[in-house]
């Protein structure tokens, strides 16, 4: 398994919504939104509060891409790797579920938890970063996008 750095932690943290590509079973990809993306030791998980189709698709084949971008950095990382499914019961089932009753409340369901071994991280990066000339900074490139989309950061 790949290290996850703080960087990547902080930009999962950052994001909040990410996406999750798996395989149908005809083949055809199946990519679904996640809020609930976190690390622990190291460890990628999500939780299945509203993903059958994820899930069954992770039964067959436990192929899988997540791609999370912080639109205001303009930058983010792509984890390819393996899922488990993760019952309740098993106890890191039970610290993301409680994870994400802690900050949505009580009443979200947490059917499974999916549990990433990374193979493979890449950095994703928009032309903001690559194309530049000459290169901007992270700060100059997260004010063009606050500006961009009528935002503020908060405590401003």
């Amino acid at each position: 398994m790949i290290e996850i750095t703080a960087d990547m932690q902080a930009i999962i943290k950052q994001a909040i919504l990410s996406f999750v590509a798996t395989v149908n079973e005809d083949g055809t990809p199946n990519l679904s939104p996640k809020a609930s993306l976190t690390v622990v030791n190291g460890i990628l998980f999500f939780a299945d509060i509203a993903s059958p189709k994820t899930i069954l698709n992770l039964t067959h084949n436990p192929s899988i891409e997540i791609n999370v971008v912080d639109i205001f950095q303009r930058r983010g990382y792509r984890f390819k790797g393996s899922a488990s499914i993760l019952s309740p019961g098993d106890d890191e089932y039970l610290t993301i579920a409680n994870w994400v009753r802690a900050t949505n409340g009580p009443e979200y369901p947490v059917d499974h938890v999916v549990r990433i071994d990374t193979t493979s991280i890449n950095p994703l990066l928009s032309p903001a970063h690559v194309f530049a000339n000459p290169p901007r900074s992270q700060e100059e490139i997260r004010m063009t996008y606050y500006k961009k989309y009528a935002v503020k950061p908060v405590g401003e």
